[in-house]
């Protein structure tokens, strides 16, 4: 098999994305483009998987904080009001506690999903980070209308349903805080010859 078809990437259903009984709906999109769940279980994080999923080196939580300050300058909004702060790395620190808070509050699903640029479909299947800017097709766009500014005003992480890995790196630490070898599994499509 082509290493192209055999691309891996993570993917959870979060807390909200389980109660809101929208694992099927995930999972069935995932399948009909063509990808195939290699690995899968449902689990309640502990903070340390959370803290493991989510390391927030400063260069991350640089990034949160400016996709959350364009928010707040689109919606002509003061981060200092609602956060506390306006520097870049500490809005991203309060943003990924949110953030831990938010993904062990439930159950989760996690999945290890494989196929031909597994990251790059299922990051398109999902949608934008904020589902208010999600655009509508998409899992978020289509389920949810969160946005950062209420988040923040409430002092939590947006509810956003799913999280998918950006890139293959991202990925390959994802896979490794949540799965074990073992319970990854090898297996062919029966439409892998029609569709490749």
């Amino acid at each position: 098999m082509s290493k192209l078809l055999q691309e891996q990437t993570f993917v959870l259903v979060k807390p909200d994305g389980v109660k809101r009984g929208l694992i099927g709906e995930i999972i069935d999109r995932i399948e009909r483009r063509g990808l195939k769940v290699i690995a899968i279980k449902m689990v309640t994080p502990t903070r340390q998987q959370a803290t493991d999923h989510y390391p927030a080196p400063d260069e991350w939580c640089r990034l949160v904080g400016e996709k959350t300050m364009e928010s707040y300058l689109k919606y002509g909004k003061d981060p200092k009001e609602s956060l506390g702060t306006d520097d870049l790395v500490e809005i991203g620190k309060i943003i990924n506690e949110f953030n831990m808070t938010y993904l062990t509050e439930g159950p989760v699903v996690c999945m290890i999903i494989q196929g031909l640029h597994a990251v790059d479909m299922v990051r398109k299947l999902v949608g934008k980070t904020f589902p208010s800017f999600a655009d509508p097709g998409t899992i978020r766009g289509d389920y949810s209308v969160d946005s950062p500014n209420l988040a923040n005003d409430q002092k939590r992480s947006v509810r956003n349903l799913v999280h998918a890995s950006g890139e293959i790196a991202e990925a390959q630490h994802e896979i490794g805080v949540w799965f074990t070898k073992d319970e990854i599994h090898t297996y062919r499509r029966s439409d892998e010859d029609v569709m490749f």
